[in-house]
């Protein structure tokens, strides 16, 4: 009975263990931010690293315009020009002093609204693209719906107070991610100066953003403050392939938590590649085929990232194939697939296929065989 006690109380205690071993692991990292609400996110696979309050619904001020450049850069042409419309001249807040009927083309106008935060040029924008601002605010909202964004609702394209225009740090940062997939977008907020010819002469813009000169690796993204909403900041950083995405709202020490957030991300993680595109390659034997054997390679890089403390060593590369195949092949036909592992859990595939075709082989019949042939023909 002793003996039994014993063990009991020994897996009471190894319970225990693994319960606040397990409390460890899942705890929030170790990172103080002043913000209300904040997050920290992977750009490539959407995984959260850091959140506070990340869920609740706030005004975001001119961090709205990462929206309002996505749906313009989408819907339309940027080489276009634009005449400036009297409902987007003296829009209250930054501006770039437009004037009715002023000729300007949409890309210097998104770089006045991602740069300079015009309000002004935010407003012609919308006007443009979707003939008014309350419609190119429902473009705004369809663009959210189709994201999957349920805790985002926009009121207008420049971020100004609305009851009803608001979003949540993570929605913030899904927006941002979809974003800089847009090579045009990408290219403005990565840019600190630029200058563009107008009727009213030369306007010089200099982004707002200064991480992309105090923040190695900062690819942009926004800055905005009203003040119901405090300041607000998305930031974007990449390095060695992680490309990370970090939100403020109402952060009195903005510029100080996105550098924190930031460190924290590239000191925890890193991007691992395990095998290129079309890097792996291997010959198998065909059953019954012109060639007697097809190469097949990877149609996909393999790539993961990992908790730094992991290697390349930590994981595994799983090929699964059959021995051989059956003729006909057709050019590329999947016929298996290269797996990375970690820990058991997949962390990456990609497909094998067939580099070319293989046709099936067409034998000729010996002299026997036709004779043979002949008489079977007379007696069926």
């Amino acid at each position: 009975m002793k003996f039994c006690r014993r063990k009991l109380s020994l897996f009471i205690i190894s319970l225990c263990f693994l319960g606040i071993f397990s409390v460890m692991i899942n705890a929030a990292p170790d990172v103080s931010v002043s913000a209300q609400s904040a997050v920290l996110l992977n750009a490539e696979n959407g995984e959260v690293y850091y959140s506070r309050n990340a869920e609740e619904r706030l005004p975001m001020a001119s961090t709205t315009k990462i929206m309002t450049a996505l749906v313009a850069i989408e819907n339309s042409d940027i080489s276009d020009t634009v005449s400036i419309d009297r409902r987007a001249v003296g829009v209250e807040g930054s501006s770039i002093y437009l004037t009715e009927g002023e000729l300007l083309s949409m890309e210097d106008l998104l770089y006045a609204v991602l740069l300079a935060s015009a309000n002004d040029a935010a407003a012609a924008i919308a006007i443009e693209v979707g003939g008014s601002i309350e419609g190119f605010a429902e473009m705004m909202n369809e663009k959210a719906r189709e994201l999957g964004l349920k805790n985002t609702h926009f009121e207008n394209p420049h971020g100004l107070d609305s009851e009803a225009h608001f979003t949540t740090a993570l929605d913030l940062a899904r927006i941002t991610a979809a974003a800089l997939e847009n090579e045009t977008f990408a290219k403005i907020v990565s840019t600190y100066k630029t200058s563009f010819d107008g009727e009213n002469g030369t306007r010089v813009v200099i982004n707002h953003n200064k991480l992309l000169k105090s923040y190695e690796g900062c690819i942009g993204v926004k800055t905005g403050f009203t003040k119901r909403s405090g300041r607000c900041l998305v930031s974007a950083a990449e390095r060695d392939g992680l490309k990370l995405i970090a939100v403020t709202i109402n952060a009195p020490d903005d510029w100080k938590d996105h550098k924190t957030m930031l460190d924290y991300g590239f000191a925890s993680y890193h991007k691992l590649n395990f095998v290129g595109e079309k890097e792996y390659s291997i010959s198998l034997p065909v059953i019954g085929g012109r060639d007697q054997t097809v190469l097949l390679r990877n149609t996909d890089a393999i790539t993961a990232i990992l908790p730094s403390h992991m290697s390349s060593e930590d994981c595994e590369i799983i090929t699964e194939l059959p021995h051989f195949l059956y003729a006909p092949v057709e050019d590329g036909e999947t016929v298996g697939k290269l797996i990375c592992k970690a820990g058991g859990e997949i962390i990456g595939e990609s497909d094998i296929t067939a580099e070319y075709s293989v046709s099936r082989a067409v034998y000729k019949k010996s002299f026997w065989q036709r004779i043979l042939d002949f008489f079977k023909g007379i007696f069926d």
